[in-house]
């Protein structure tokens, strides 16, 4: 075995979720994440954890999907209990087929597992990482061996050097009132006041549950103005690309896409916060340094910023009326050769450069 998985497995243990003796751990290991859940089980065994695995794919959700219709009223009991009562989940991806449910229907791979169940799982000490696969390798249009390079630099990171440097923008987005973004069609205002930003640092220590992860988010409101997302990717199972998006008073009163037009319509048409943004974040992790059409990857990229349309983390909104959705889709922008980000006047970002960066 690559000694990175087992490093791999140990940031994920220890500095990710936390892990201590006598912890309760779920394990979804995916299909093709097999080296890394031996690693991570192995891992929990030394620490004195009580690991649980499953079996994580897109492929089998698909088909139960497919034959059930999507019509689950209520959560599984058994489903139920068995995140009730975990004190950590770990959700090891790595799939074979990276679109191995695009035609199940978005309703209903929206509503599956139940809202119960996926806050139930939610409560826990949770983490998503992925383990590098050949089809994540071919969906970033790389070659197997420079892919599994690029995942490890990005997971494999001192983050705590990287909290530190992003504790400083979290402390002017809290602070903050009004965030402005400017590039290549785009300028848009957003109001920031009384939400606070998380220090996505890969730990839920910090309020964080990917890894690799390495950006600063919030949850803004009164949005006003247009932005143009340049950073082609799949949503939905659909290439979308040059995405634009026109607000007022808060809510999309108009959009266009050079391509998958139709998917961001159907998810504006998701509910009634779906139109509406429920994340704001800055990608600061330099160890992401292309394009690989994974979010878990692409949102963290240093130098770019994220909008997501739909539901706001209760992290970000000490009072409670954070934008609630059953989606929430990711789109960026990319800020690394032109654009700013500015907190109340005041330049942050600019050409994918950080103010304290030299």
């Amino acid at each position: 075995m690559d000694e990175r998985v087992r490093e791999h497995a140990a940031v994920l243990v220890d500095w990710s979720a936390r892990v201590e003796a006598g912890d309760d751990v779920v394990v979804a290991i995916g299909e093709g994440a097999h080296d890394l859940g031996v690693a991570v089980v192995e891992e929990l065994g030394a620490i004195g954890a009580n690991p649980v695995t499953t079996y994580s794919s897109a492929e089998v959700t698909r088909a139960y999907l497919r034959a059930h219709g999507g019509d689950v009223d209520a959560a599984p009991a058994h489903q139920l209990a068995l995140y009730e009562n975990a004190d950590a989940v770990l959700m090891l991806r790595g799939s074979h087929n990276t679109t191995g449910a695009a035609d199940v229907p978005p309703d209903i791979r929206h509503d599956w597992p139940t809202q119960t169940v996926r806050d139930a799982l939610y409560s826990s000490d949770w983490v998503a990482t992925l383990h590098p696969t050949r089809a994540h390798a071919q969906q970033a249009s790389m070659a197997f061996e420079p892919y599994r390079e690029f995942v490890y630099d990005t997971v494999l990171r001192d983050w705590e050097a990287l909290a530190d440097e992003m504790a400083q923008l979290k402390d002017l987005l809290d602070d903050g009132s009004e965030v402005r973004l400017v590039g290549e069609q785009t300028d848009l205002t957003m109001s920031i006041d009384g939400r606070l930003a998380v220090n996505s640092a890969a730990s839920v220590a910090y309020d964080s549950h990917n890894l690799p992860s390495g950006e600063v988010f919030t949850a803004p409101t009164a949005t006003e103005g247009e932005v143009t997302f340049d950073v082609p990717m799949t949503v939905e199972g659909t290439r979308v690309r040059d995405v634009r998006l026109a607000f007022e008073d808060g809510e999309v009163v108009d959009y266009s896409a050079a391509q998958g037009e139709a998917t961001i319509g159907e998810v504006l048409d998701t509910d009634a916060g779906a139109g509406r943004l429920g994340e704001l974040g800055v990608g600061m992790n330099r160890g992401v340094d292309r394009i690989t059409d994974n979010i878990l990857f692409d949102e963290k990229m240093g130098g770019t910023v994220h909008l997501a349309l739909g539901r706001a983390y209760d992290a970000c909104v000490p009072d409670g009326t954070g934008n609630d959705s059953a989606v929430h889709v990711d789109l960026i922008t990319d800020l690394r050769e032109s654009g700013r980000l500015s907190v109340d006047g005041e330049t942050v970002l600019e050409d994918g450069r950080f103010r304290w960066e030299d």
